[in-house]
């Protein structure tokens, strides 16, 4: 098959899937060699390069995909204004950082990391398909691993292209920083300074402010010799 008429193949292939297809996908439908695909996609690439037209080719999850130029996004947004899916909680956004870039991961580990449990938050990532489970750890818990569709909504092509981790360690400066705040806001809860907390009491029973005195003792009166 000629090399144009090729590329209008394969563009119309992509054009007609709602998610990326990978070349071996491309070059199986079209019934022509790997190669003869991928010069098809870089013919397209230079057509569809940045600033040229409405859509951009772009390849992310291991496929290939068209996507709108950035310019176009308020009025795509204006023109296709609709009730999103609601953003990750905190709790959720954390559990998700940690599969993320340890997968495969546990909850007992996600745990461990967090502080507390994230049975909840694992639940809803999984419901909204961006975890999914990858097999057993040798104790028996279950391990969690990203999905494709984590990989489409952050716009990354594969794992190796998360964030660096140590572009966020924080420099001697942002750690005192960081040190005092904390130290301000536990002050703040524990109320001013030289009022002590009042002490935990058992159900049923008074608070230490409350309970009754304790009578003073009267002193045995002296014997006769």
């Amino acid at each position: 098959m000629p090399e144009p008429e090729l590329a209008r193949v394969v563009e119309a292939m992509l054009f007609l899937s709602s998610e990326p297809v990978a070349l071996d996908e491309l070059a199986a439908a079209a019934r022509v060699a790997p190669e003869a695909v991928s010069a098809a996609l870089e013919r397209l690439g230079e057509e569809y390069a940045p600033g040229r037209r409405g859509l951009v080719l772009r390849e992310l999850s291991g496929g290939f995909t068209f996507a709108s130029d950035p310019i176009a996004e308020p009025a795509a947004r204006r023109l296709l204004a609709k009730p999103r899916a609601p953003a990750l909680a905190p709790a959720q956004a954390e559990t998700l950082a940690i599969v993320a870039y340890l997968q495969p991961a546990s909850r007992p580990e996600i745990a461990r990391i967090r502080g507390v449990s994230s049975d909840s938050a694992t639940a809803t990532l999984l419901e909204r398909g961006l975890i999914e489970e990858a097999g057993r750890s040798q104790f028996g818990a279950v391990l969690y691993r990203t999905t494709e569709l984590f990989l489409r909504l952050f716009g990354l092509r594969e794992l190796d292209d998360l964030p660096d981790p140590s572009r966020w360690d924080p420099t001697p400066e942002e750690r005192a920083e960081l040190r005092d705040r904390l130290l301000r806001a536990g002050e703040a809860r524990s109320g001013p300074p030289g009022v002590r907390a009042p002490a935990p009491h058992a159900p049923g029973q008074p608070p230490e402010d409350e309970a009754a005195p304790e009578e003073a003792a009267t002193p045995e009166p002296a014997r006769a010799p």
